[in-house]
C-alpha cells in the first residue's frame, strides 16, 4: 500500500503527517530540564482539535511538575511492587498474534538496554523505571467522564495520540504509560480528581535525551494491508 504514496509531494500534509507517525517512538530517557510552559501549551492547543464522540470532548488533563511531581514519583516508586486497580479494565489475555507483538516488543526493549532474555531482577527493574516517570521532568495525567464509559475512553485515546504527535512536532518526547493508571488511588491523593472521573493513561514528557541507547530502539509495525479487508461488491 505505501507504493501508492511515492509521488506525494514531501511538502504536503500527508507528508508533514507520515513523518511525524514515522519519527515518534516511546521515549524512556530524559534530560533533566524543563519544557517552557509556553511549548507545552501549545501542545494542550493542538490535542484539544481532536474529534470526539457527539463532540464531548471528555478529556480532562492534569500537568504534573517540579516538587508535585517528584513526591507522586516517589509515591508511585515505593508502592509499585503492589498489585494495580485501575479505574478501566485492564486486556482480559493476549492471544495470537497480540501475544507475539507483546513479547516481541519487550524482548527486543530489554535487548536494547543490554538485559539478557530470563534476566528477570534486571527485567524487574527496567519494568520499575514506569514508576519513575523514566525520568521525565513532567506528567500529563488524562481522565475521562466517568459516565460516557468505554467511548469516552476511546475519545482520550485520540487525544492522546494527537498529544503525542503535536509533542513530536515540537522536538519533545513521549511515553504514554498504562501503568500509572493502575495506581489510580496514588493519583487521586495527589491530583483533584474525582470519582466521577476516570483516569485513563499518564503521559510522562520532556526533552528527550538522545546519548541513552534506549531512544534509539523501535518497535515494529504491522503492513496496512494485514488491518484491513476492502469490501467493493
Amino acid at each position: 500500500m505505501s507504493s501508492l504514496h511515492d509521488s506525494v509531494p514531501a511538502s504536503s500534509p500527508y507528508a508533514c503527517l507520515k513523518a511525524l507517525l514515522d519519527g515518534r517512538y516511546s521515549c524512556r530517557a530524559y534530560t533533566p530540564e524543563a519544557v517552557p510552559r509556553d511549548v507545552v501549551e501549545q501542545v494542550l492547543v493542538a490535542a484539544q482539535r481532536t474529534a470526539s464522540w457527539c463532540n464531548s470532548q471528555p478529556w480532562q488533563v492534569h500537568i504534573v511538575s517540579g516538587a508535585a511531581l517528584d513526591r507522586l514519583r516517589g509515591e508511585m516508586y515505593a508502592q509499585r511492587d503492589r498489585p494495580g486497580v485501575p479505574d478501566l479494565d485492564w486486556p482480559r489475555e493476549y492471544l495470537g498474534v497480540y501475544q507475539q507483538r507483546r513479547r516481541e516488543c519487550g524482548w527486543s526493549l530489554y535487548e536494547a538496554v543490554g538485559i539478557a532474555r530470563g534476566d528477570r531482577e534486571a527485567s524487574a527493574r527496567q519494568a520499575a523505571e514506569n514508576f519513575r516517570m523514566f525520568g521525565a521532568p513532567h506528567l500529563a495525567v488524562v481522565t475521562s467522564e466517568e459516565a460516557l464509559g468505554t467511548y469516552g475512553a476511546i475519545d482520550c485515546g485520540a487525544y492522546v495520540a494527537n498529544f503525542l504527535l503535536a509533542a513530536q512536532s515540537l522536538g519533545l518526547g513521549c511515553v504514554p504509560q498504562a501503568a500509572l493508571a493502575g495506581h489510580a488511588d496514588v493519583l487521586r491523593a495527589h491530583l483533584p480528581i474525582g470519582d466521577d472521573r476516570s483516569v485513563v493513561c499518564g503521559i510522562s514528557f520532556g526533552w528527550p535525551d538522545p546519548t541513552n541507547p534506549v531512544n534509539r530502539w523501535r518497535t515494529s509495525r504491522a503492513d496496512a494491508a494485514q488491518a484491513v479487508s476492502w469490501h467493493d461488491n
